[in-house]
């Protein structure tokens, strides 16, 4: 069993939100990752793919997700699954933002929506 600790977790920050990494391969060799965005109200994700399926929970607050040519609208306690190989992007509520929590295979590589590889981010290792 792996325990870590709060003061453990690592925080990278992007235009589009502040992930607070949870649990990665790199913290302690759990094949998973899990963490939290928080998204500043109006933030606007990059528009880009996965390898993997990821698993989206919204804590708080609202967003527009575009999923494979369909546009959803979240709010707390809405689930999303996002199927691997399947252009998407996160837009926040212009005045709530929103608290979510992701988890995704501590493997999982993103992508450009023209295919072009941008690794593993780093609040997935």
């Amino acid at each position: 069993m792996t325990v870590i600790r709060n003061a453990e977790t690592r925080r990278s920050e992007t235009p589009g939100g502040i992930m607070t990494t949870f649990a990665s391969p790199t913290q302690g060799g759990s094949s998973g990752s899990l963490w939290k965005v928080e998204a500043k109200p109006g933030a606007a994700g990059p528009v880009h793919d996965f390898d993997c399926e990821q698993v989206w929970n919204w804590l708080a607050g609202a967003a527009t997700v575009k999923l494979d040519g369909e546009t959803h609208e979240v709010t707390a306690g809405d689930t999303i699954v996002m199927p691997a190989h399947t252009v998407r992007q996160v837009l926040a509520d212009a005045i709530t933002g929103y608290t979510a929590i992701v988890t995704a295979p501590g493997s999982a590589r993103a992508f450009g929506p023209d295919g072009a590889e941008f690794g593993v981010p780093p609040w997935i290792a």
